[in-house]
């Protein structure tokens, strides 16, 4: 009776075994692994393509990926790598597409295809932009990405695309100065509201932006007090865009805080008192003098004597004495 026993044991065990080979296997696939079947690089690169024309994405970059994991030496993997990243792209996995890109472009740098690898790159990131309240580090990859399509094959379609969406990147960027300039003015800081709206004019002047920075940058000259600077940015902005709302407004502000211009001092008056170049002033307490507990006065800014000559070199005058 124990030799029956035993042998139903053992072919218990032996028919669990496959089952535990089928049960692993499916864990496998569940975790999102490809099971490795040969074929042959026509079939699977065709099977890939019609995936693709199926508008499965991610099954056709699947398939592409096998193609140059079974046939890396074949005419076909290099065709596969950038099929794949376009289908990573249609299928928006954008981190996928740009290093199956990036791949090509490692083992091919020279291929007559790399300028639509270097476009994918950009493609990538310029779709992954996100909003001007985002940290803007995408958004420079972009610019980055798309510049060096542009530096490298100036010439090919990809690049004129490329440029548009520079265009538009450059725009964001400057969107986003502004959104800061804007925080920082809220709050009073108009020193640092002023260096975001100068940089908004200073690197990203071709932009939809500039209007408003250069009213900005009227609004917060006049408040730390520098109204000959809020005049010339009002000035230039009545010259580039007269009929926007932003101009409106500049001209508004300025007409109720206007710049006082510098009395002039008449031909013939001395700067400098006479009898008292270079001499030291008194301190007060000193020689006799009795020290004034009232603060001392602002002194009186006065315009240098004399004009300018026709070079643009200042003229002077010798006092009359």
């Amino acid at each position: 009776m124990r030799i029956p026993q035993f042998r139903s044991v053992a072919l218990a065990a032996v028919i669990a075994l496959p089952a535990l080979g089928v049960a692993g296997c499916a864990q496998n696939r569940a975790k999102g692994d490809t099971p490795y079947i040969a074929r042959d690089v026509g079939t699977l690169y065709l099977t890939a393509k019609k995936r693709l024309d199926d508008r499965r994405y991610k099954e056709a970059a699947v398939l592409f990926d096998e193609v140059e994991r079974q046939h890396p030496y074949s005419v076909w993997a290099r065709r596969a790598q950038l099929m794949s990243a376009f289908s990573y792209y249609l299928n928006r996995d954008y981190t996928e597409s740009i290093q199956s890109s990036q791949r090509f472009l490692s083992v091919h740098p020279g291929n007559r295809d790399a300028a639509y690898a270097y476009y994918l790159i950009a493609l990538g990131y310029y779709e992954q932009v996100g909003d001007v309240t985002r940290d803007q580090k995408i958004t420079r990859q972009a610019l980055d990405a798309l510049g060096e399509l542009t530096r490298r094959y100036p010439g090919t379609r990809y690049a004129a695309d490329a440029r548009l969406k520079i265009d538009l990147v450059n725009d964001h960027l400057a969107g986003k100065e502004m959104e800061i300039g804007r925080f920082y003015e809220t709050r009073g800081q108009w020193l640092a509201a002023t260096l975001r709206f100068r940089r908004v004019i200073e690197q990203y002047e071709q932009t939809t932006h500039t209007p408003e920075a250069l009213m900005r940058l009227t609004e917060t000259y006049l408040a730390l007090g520098t109204p000959l600077e809020a005049q010339k940015s009002a000035a230039v902005l009545g010259a580039n865009y007269p009929g926007t709302q932003w101009y409106e407004r500049a001209y508004k502000l300025m007409q109720d805080h206007p710049a006082q211009p510098l009395p002039a001092v008449p031909p013939g008056t001395a700067i400098v008192p006479e009898g008292t170049a270079g001499a030291r002033p008194s301190l007060p307490g000193e020689a006799g003098q009795t020290p004034n507990a009232e603060a001392p006065g602002n002194p009186t800014p006065v315009a240098p004597s004399g004009g300018t000559t026709g070079t643009g070199t200042p003229t002077t005058e010798t006092p009359t004495t």
